[in-house]
């Protein structure tokens, strides 16, 4: 009985090793540089929410933990996410931060809900340009409002009034911060150039430590983040609404929708970068759910898959989700001695972070491909709309027009027949379906009997009524003397012969 037994220990012993082997080798030093790159994005994003500082500390504990163990993306980071900054800020003027607290536990319910019924991929519907110009928007804003900050001023109600008193506060700026700020957003964007084993150090944390520095080391007189206590203390329970609930309502659908897409949207991002498992979305919104029921329960910001933290994971060597969960408990065990630390930053340092940021998800290749695709409009107007309005209205404004033009350039097929080289050559472009047969069979009863006709096949979508109108006419064509040759293929739908057909007396 002894050696069975001493077989089975050590199968068990081989079986733990194995599974240790990646976290020691991959996800511990993973994790350690996932926590330097989430301290100070988790702080500066807090205070550009004007929420409680400590509460970006909480969420990033929470979202590390909790979301790192129950979620479906095993390599996604999740936190405090920047594109939430303008929301959350709205929501904390509107209610304050215990109501704030409490429409995020109701949007995490939502989103566990969401993730129970299995339709999460139906998240991924949503127009990619819509979701880059909401991003590109909050971008905008965040980076706008941070401007007064690091002016040493304060950042106004709407992105209208920053952009109008921006040139009085750039008159009365306080130099040393604007200084301080300038040299973080220096570091920052210089580090994108440095040799790769200085580079694996985080940019964030290298600008705010050394401008943290340099503001104690120089007589500056800045002004720095203030914390109320510790993260102990700064765990407090939700408020309950006592009345307002239609406001209420939206703001827990507009919080479950844009955690719920970004952190889906982000995780698809994330599987392009690995090899490893492959996202289950339906358990990634249970996940992200459960983090946001917690932190809004403590006391912690809303929570969401956030794509800088997530790719340095990737990029770290990371290999399970083990790495994600560590990083959170990093963050738990630096903030509860060490919080103190957190008040000898300028606050001008994180408001040159945030512009970074902010600046950061206005991205060129968004923008070439919205050109390219011919959907500049959709993310012009829809930016315009986060930035002037609000990002619920933008987003409904840039998805509602997605819509429109969509349906415009199914009705707009373009049809041409032209006479050349003894033959008529028609041409089909766009998507052509039953909108389309009024012009497409104006076209082709317009082609004269006993003709030689080629027929182009550009369309991305061919239904059953147009191929139908073509059948027709080309048996039509073939009976009165004429001859038709009709080339292409179409992607979708029912398609045309992709070889030459040739019919003739």
């Amino acid at each position: 009985m002894e050696q069975p037994e001493r077989r089975a220990t050590q199968r068990r012993s081989v079986s733990l090793r194995e599974r240790l082997g990646p976290v020691f080798r991959h996800d511990l030093s993973a994790s350690l540089v996932v926590f330097l790159v989430a301290l100070p994005l988790s702080l500066g994003i807090a205070i550009a929410s004007n929420a409680p500082v400590l509460a970006g500390l909480i969420a990033a504990i929470v979202g590390g933990i909790v979301g790192g163990a129950i979620g479906g993306s095993p390599l996604q980071v999740s936190g405090p996410a920047a594109g939430l900054t303008v929301v959350v800020a709205e929501l904390v003027g509107q209610f304050g931060w215990k109501i704030t607290c409490f429409i995020t536990v109701c949007a995490g319910i939502m989103q566990v809900l969401l993730g129970l019924s299995r339709v999460a991929r139906a998240a991924l519907a949503i127009s990619p340009v819509v979701v880059h110009a909401m991003l590109a928007g909050i971008g905008i804003t965040i980076a706008l409002q941070q401007a007064h900050v690091l002016l040493g001023g304060e950042s106004k109600s709407t992105a209208w009034n920053n952009v109008v008193e921006l040139p009085h506060q750039i008159a009365n700026a306080h130099r040393p911060g604007v200084l301080l700020g300038l040299l973080v957003i220096g570091i920052m964007v210089a580090w994108r150039w440095m040799p790769a084993r200085v580079a694996a150090v985080p940019g964030p944390l290298v600008a705010i430590v050394v401008v943290t520095a340099v503001s104690l080391v120089f007589p500056f007189r800045v002004s720095r983040i203030e914390l109320d206590g510790s993260v102990l203390e700064a765990v407090q329970l939700p408020g309950i609404p006592q009345g307002n609930w239609g406001a209420v309502v939206v703001g827990i659908i507009t919080v479950t929708l844009i955690t719920s897409v970004q952190s889906l949207l982000t995780a698809v991002s994330i599987d392009r970068l690995h090899h490893g498992p492959r996202t289950d979305f339906d358990r990634e919104l249970i996940g992200q759910g459960a983090s946001n029921i917690v932190s809004g329960a403590l006391g912690g910001l809303p929570i969401a898959g956030v794509i800088v933290r997530s790719a340095a994971n990737v990029h770290a060597g990371a290999k399970t989700r083990a790495s994600t969960i560590m990083h959170g408990v990093w963050i738990l065990v630096f903030a509860l001695p060490f919080a103190g630390l957190v008040e000898q930053i300028p606050t001008a340092a994180l408001a040159g972070l945030l512009i970074v940021i902010g600046m950061q998800l206005l991205q060129p290749a968004h923008i070439e491909s919205a050109m390219k695709t011919g959907d500049f409009t959709i993310y012009l107007v829809t930016v315009a709309a986060v930035v002037f309005l609000n990002l619920l209205h933008g987003v409904m404004i840039g998805f509602a027009l997605a819509i429109v033009l969509t349906g415009w350039r199914v009705i707009r097929t373009r049809i041409s027949a032209q006479f050349a080289d003894d033959e008529w050559r028609v041409v089909v472009e766009g998507a052509c379906t039953f909108l389309a047969l009024p012009g497409l069979t104006r076209v082709l009863s317009s082609i004269p009997e006993r003709t030689n006709v080629t027929v182009h096949l550009l369309v991305s979508y061919l239904d059953h009524a147009a191929h139908q109108a073509i059948s027709d006419w080309q048996r039509q064509h073939h009976a009165t003397g004429g001859t038709v040759e009709i080339h292409g293929a179409v992607e979708v739908g029912r398609s045309m012969p992709t070889q030459p057909a040739r019919e003739g007396a």
